[in-house]
């Protein structure tokens, strides 16, 4: 790859973190007009990368340690990954004219913005770049309806993974809301990782629909990406595909714990937050305002490992009627409002 003037951005991580820089990586592209803005990320993540009008090029990276940066030193290198050090090594190996990053104190000669764990992931990412006098605009996270066409179009997607099993809901539970919405005369699909075909399996079983209804390990990005465009409605836990979910418009219904949505969650602006559902009747929190919000969001209040091995706690308080009052809601308000 051969450029005159170039701003590198390392973002080696999954879907839902890159959704999630999209509004940061948009304020660059403004600033930096002229410049090919050049996204150091998964080579898995290239179809969605393609869809972000700020980036000109991927840089296949699969991790922190694996950045190879082949051109000229970048004009301007940007930290997006993490608050360091690896994320800071990886990117002053590229000898960038500026560098934009979190302060750590393995670089005490690198001036950078304090790092702080109480921000929304947006917002943190906006308030780096914002940290160089540049604009960013946090609501700019949508991006355009993929090329292809969905696998199932206006189906009910239902994601029972997640990346810990701190974050997944039990699959007896999906077993229950996948039943009873296929019952209520909806299409209902089941998606996951190649690595989550089995318990996508188990639970259409369960649910008593058959293997066609499991998409699981048998769609790529791209068309797990037409799918969630294309869709009713998504039903899932805090992982990449709400974020998908957000970036295309399409209604959720996000089961959080233990993360706090106000960390990892839609925007405010766009989300219902059915509160603590430990003392709400079963459809206490689902009246709607006009326009109703895109994605409604169940968390019972309890912060907790979202690393464990065990489901959280706060998580097993979502019940599965509450779930099911969430997308029935959900799927009313859509079929009202267009």
């Amino acid at each position: 790859m051969a450029v005159s003037s170039a701003v590198l951005v390392l973002r080696a991580l999954g879907v839902g973190d890159l959704l999630t820089s999209v509004p940061a990586l948009r304020a660059l592209r403004t600033a930096y007009p002229d410049d090919r803005l050049v996204l150091a990320a998964p080579e898995g993540l290239r179809d969605l990368v393609e869809l972000i009008d700020a980036v000109d090029e991927l840089l296949p990276t699969p991790a922190l340690g694996e950045l190879a940066w082949p051109g000229p030193p970048p004009r301007l290198a940007v930290n997006l990954h993490g608050s360091g050090p690896e994320s800071i090594h990886d990117l002053l190996a590229a000898d960038p004219a500026e560098l934009l990053t979190h302060r750590h104190p393995d670089f005490p000669d690198v001036s950078g913005l304090d790092w702080r764990d109480d921000l929304h992931e947006v917002d943190r990412w906006c308030r780096l770049v914002e940290y160089a006098h540049l604009e960013a605009d946090r609501s700019a996270l949508h991006l355009p309806v993929p090329p292809g066409p969905s696998p199932a179009p206006d189906a009910v997607v239902v994601h029972p993974g997640a990346a810990f099993p701190a974050r997944r809901w039990p699959p007896e539970r999906f077993a229950t809301v996948v039943r009873d919405l296929a019952a209520d005369g909806h299409r209902v699909v089941l998606t996951g990782s190649a690595g989550e075909r089995d318990l996508a399996l188990s639970i259409a079983e369960a649910a008593g629909l058959g293997d066609d209804a499991v998409l699981a390990g048998r769609t790529d990005l791209a068309e797990l990406a037409a799918l969630v465009a294309g869709a009713a409605l998504v039903v899932c836990g805090d992982t990449g595909v709400g974020h998908l979910a957000t970036a295309f418009g399409t209604p959720s219904v996000l089961l959080f714990g233990p993360t706090p949505p106000r960390l990892w969650g839609p925007p405010p602006s766009a989300r219902r937050h059915v509160g603590d559902i430990r003392g709400s009747a079963p459809g206490r929190g689902l009246r709607h305002p006009d326009p109703p919000p895109l994605h409604m969001v169940l968390w019972a209040g309890n912060v907790g490992d979202p690393h464990g091995e065990e489901p959280d706690g706060g998580l097993l308080l979502l019940g599965e009627e509450r779930v099911l009052a969430a997308t029935r809601s959900a799927l009313e308000m859509r079929v009202a409002h267009g």
